[in-house]
């Protein structure tokens, strides 16, 4: 019986299909949350699948290490504008702090690039162990945010990988380039990708390959910007201007 009177409590991540009627069985990570949020058998929480599905369901049984729910309600959300985000493997926390914020705002994809002076930072974030953490925090901003749908974390690669032209308008950040709005066309056929260079900013030649296969500069501020504060910034303009499309 589905229970139109109470509100969702808290958002769960289900790593399965959501179907009316279905029991769907989450693991320790929401137990733990259930626990702190002191929910009980009853309660009424949304699952999402990362995949543009949200569920309205129902808490059936609460255990040790697991949560049981019965789904009353899927409703399917329609994804949002692309936008892949090329972030220098940097130092791994601020990395993992602009992943959860990319998540909030529903970018599509994520890549990691290796700048030669990323190879001077330490911890930095990569390979799978990183990876795994990311989604993990991808998944807990997920949660919070009440999103639908999940970037898809592409494997790292080096600047040869990602400069390569495929069709995106495709925007590199540099203090020298146009401000961001004069290059970013939200009528364009097919969603941006852009790239932010790591501590020290992205050396003369790197540039050079970027532009000389299409990538164009462009800027935020009068300032220099840390990685990721650029990287938050830029999305959520992208975003902004997106948004007015679909107006």
């Amino acid at each position: 019986m589905e229970r139109h009177d109470q509100p969702p409590v808290a958002t769960f991540f289900a790593e399965t299909a959501l179907r009316e009627g279905a029991d769907v069985d989450l693991g320790e990570h929401a137990a733990h949350h259930a626990r702190v949020k002191r929910l009980s058998v009853g309660d009424v929480v949304f699952l999402t699948d990362g995949a543009g599905t949200r569920a309205r369901s129902t808490i059936s049984a609460i255990r040790k290490s697991e949560v049981e729910c019965r789904v009353e309600r899927v409703d399917v959300h329609p994804a949002h504008p692309p936008m892949c985000v090329c972030v220098p493997i940097a130092d791994r926390d601020r990395m993992l702090w602009l992943g959860e914020k990319a998540a909030e705002f529903g970018v599509t994809m994520w890549q990691g690039v290796r700048f030669r002076r990323s190879l001077s930072v330490s911890p930095r974030g990569e390979g799978t162990a990183f990876a795994a953490k990311l989604r993990l925090r991808m998944i807990a901003a997920l949660e919070q945010s009440g999103g639908a749908w999940l970037p898809r974390v592409l494997p790292d690669t080096d600047l040869e990988g990602v400069a390569a032209p495929d069709g995106s308008p495709s925007i590199v950040f540099d203090a020298t380039g146009r401000p961001l709005l004069s290059e970013f066309d939200r009528n364009a056929d097919r969603g941006p990708r852009i790239l932010f260079g790591p501590e020290g900013g992205i050396e003369p030649a790197e540039l050079a390959l970027l532009e000389a296969n299409g990538w164009r500069r462009a800027r935020l501020a009068s300032t220099t910007l840390r990685f990721e504060t650029a990287g938050v910034a830029a999305i959520a303009v992208i975003r902004a201007a997106q948004l007015l499309t679909e107006d």
